[in-house]
């Protein structure tokens, strides 16, 4: 006889395990983007693929496997393992010029999944204004807390515009990768 019971047990073990392996392979998307970091010489922010990579999770993965990517990739790199960008890791780093952005990847990729949840993947305009407002989610955090130290007009000229011409195409980029799964997936 077939237990019912034990059948509804293996798939909610497989489900928990295939959503923390996604999440896990999310975050070491992330590692590898920020392992691909160019320092800028005037700035303590350096350019990395992460942004990318956030808004494609969020898209990709949703709401809640995209955030649970990034958690565990900011406790991957608060443990120890040199994820963060250019192999840095710990405590220091997270409350350091760059730790306002890594913090912004969280409600950023939440509302990216959720805004994909949604339907806003359905056609590339919106696909656009998801990206767009996933970024700027990024950059109010980022600028917000290197604003503390750098105050406010220092912070936009090492902050944020020399960032925006690469923060579009990574919005185009993503914008394109979206729109083509969610082209496949139907």
């Amino acid at each position: 006889m077939i237990d019912i019971n034990k059948i509804e047990t293996l798939t909610k073990r497989n489900s928990v395990v295939i959503t923390i392996s996604t999440a896990f392979a999310g975050s070491l998307v992330l590692a590898l983007l920020a392992r691909l970091s160019i320092p800028v010489p005037f700035s303590p922010i350096p350019i990395t693929g992460q942004t990318f990579g956030v808004l494609c999770l969020g898209a990709l993965l949703g709401s809640h496997i995209g955030t649970l990517s990034i958690l565990m990739y900011i406790s991957e790199g608060l443990v120890g393992l040199p994820v963060f960008a250019g192999g840095s890791l710990g405590f220091l780093y997270l409350f350091g010029p760059t730790g306002g952005y890594l913090m912004g990847f969280i409600p950023s990729v939440y509302l990216v999944g959720f805004l994909s949840e949604k339907g806003f993947t359905s056609k590339i305009s919106t696909i656009l204004i998801t990206m767009i407002l996933g970024t700027s989610v990024i950059f109010i955090f980022g600028i917000s807390w290197l604003a503390i130290t750098a105050g406010f007009e220092t912070v936009l000229l090492i902050g944020l515009y020399p960032y925006l011409p690469g923060a579009a195409i990574k919005i185009l980029l993503a914008t394109i990768v979206a729109y083509s799964i969610s082209r496949f997936n139907k």
